[in-house]
This record gives C-alpha cells, structure tokens and sequence, in this order.
C-alpha cells in the first residue's frame, strides 16, 4: 500500500524571522550613528579573525563606507588584544562621498605569546568623535600545556599560606586537598576542592588556608596537593611547631618562684647559724 508522501514542516513568520535574524546581524557592519560604517573587507564577516603561530606577521583588510554627501576622514586604531597592528597609509584617511576605502593592516604575534585566543577590535574615530568597532579575533597556535605548581608553603598561627603558579600555556582552575600530620598521628584532612580562582598562564596567586582549629603543643608537617585538568600533581609542604607560650611562660615563672622561694628559706636558715658560731668563738 503506498504511502502519502511526506510534506515539509511549515514555519510560522515568527519563527522564521527570528531564524534569519543572526545571519542578518552577521551581515552588519560597525556603524557609526553618523552615515558612514566600517567592516571587514569582502562582506558577510562580523569581525576579523586570524590564526598564526608566535611570531607571524598576519593580513587582513577594513572597510571604510562614506555613505554621505561630503567628505570623510577618519582615523583608524587598534584597542586591546596586547597585538602589535599596523595600518597601511596615512593616519588621516580621506574617505570621498559615497565610496568606499579599504585599508589593508597587519596583526604581528608577539613571539612569547602563548597559544590561545587574543581578543581586540579594530576602531575607526571620525573628526566629530563618533566610532566604530569591529572585533578583531586571532588564536595563536601551538602546543597547548597544563603545568602548576604550589611554592611557598609556610604555617603563620592559625593560617597557611602558599602561592600557585601557572606554568603552562592555557587557564587552569585549581583544586586544593590539604592534609597535616603531628607527633601522634594526622591532625588536619581536608578532601580535594575545587578553589574559586581562575590561573592565566604565566600567573603567580598568594592564597591562604584557614586552619582555625590547630593544635596549641605539636609538631606538624603540612602538605598541600593541588590538581587541574590535564596538570599533573604539585605537591607543597611546610613544617610548624606549635607550643602554648602562655602557659609555658606561666610555668617558668612559677618555677622561679618557687626557687627564689626556697633560697629565702635557706639563707634565713643560715643566719642564726652564724650567729651562734660567732658567740661561741668571742673571748670571756
């Protein structure tokens, strides 16, 4: 038995507009509120995007598009991103009524940059101050390394402290497990969490640990381990003596006074003593 052949779902106007509406957003330059706009060379490109590896020289082309009756001149610049961009021509570019004027650029990556996304804009300004912005995009290539150690562990009362350190090439979100082991056995567990802080590479965070409850006599060896995605383990340690000089200050002094005590004592003892040998020995 044959079957009905089957029809295309139809959308609703709604439902298409909305559909359209990102391809038709991609489609519209920077625009100035004035009558002029900039975009990338070519059409159909939202924003600038490049890939290269540390040290290339990247190209690429803004257009400039004087929709107005009388002359233009802007000037173009680079924002953020930390890349090195180059315009090609003058400073002042002059842009004719109803033309428009392309101007080729260069995006040099710096040769220490880590691999990852850089982002930027590029920004045209006109004499009046009104700008346009198209962002700039470029992803630097490379081997990608998840690297972190902790360094400078140390114990200050009831506090510890230690640095974490990126050395790798991408972000890396740290988790912390914290353990200490005393004289009779372990004295502090805390299982591995997830630490509120995001590492960039190359950074260096001073973070704490708060340790409320130590012990008041002990001594302690204390290990950090701390872990992220594709890292492997670092491992810090420090070790701290704890001991109640309150008390201990207490005892000594009591000792002392217990010894200046029993030296009073004895030398009231040897007085009378004294005395008496000295009346014994005195001529009739």
């Amino acid at each position: 038995m044959p079957y009905p052949a089957a029809r295309a779902p139809r959308l609703s106007l709604p439902l298409v507009l909305l559909l359209s509406l990102p391809l038709l957003l991609a489609a519209v330059p920077a625009d100035s509120g004035a009558d002029w706009s900039a975009a990338p060379s070519g059409g159909g490109r939202p924003s600038f995007y490049c890939e290269g590896v540390p040290g290339a020289v990247l190209q690429d082309t803004v257009a400039v598009t004087n929709r107005g009756a009388e002359p233009l001149t802007v000037r173009l610049r680079a924002a953020g991103a930390g890349l090195r961009v180059a315009f090609a021509g003058p400073a002042a570019l002059a842009v004719p009524a109803r033309t428009r004027a392309e101007v080729p650029f260069t995006v040099t990556v710096p040769a220490d940059a880590r691999p990852g996304d850089a982002a930027g804009e590029v920004v045209v300004r006109d004499a009046a101050g009104r700008e346009a912005a198209v962002p700039l995009l470029v992803r630097v290539g490379g081997p990608r390394l998840a690297a972190l150690t902790v360094e400078r562990v140390a114990v200050h009362g009831d506090r510890i402290t230690y640095e974490l350190v990126n050395r790798g090439t991408t972000v890396l979100v740290p988790r912390l497990a914290v353990h200490a082991d005393g004289v009779l056995g372990a004295v502090l567990d805390r299982a591995p969490r997830t630490l509120p802080v995001r590492l960039p590479p190359g950074s260096r965070l001073a973070l704490d640990e708060p340790w409320p409850d130590r012990p008041a006599l002990d001594a302690v060896t204390v290990r950090l381990t701390v872990t992220a995605p594709g890292a492997a383990q670092a491992t810090g340690r420090a070790s701290a003596r704890f001991v109640p000089w309150a008390a201990t200050a207490g005892a000594a002094a009591g000792a002392l006074s217990a010894a200046a005590a029993v030296v009073a004592v004895r030398r009231r003892g040897r007085r009378p003593a004294a005395a008496q040998a000295e009346s014994r020995g005195a001529p009739a």
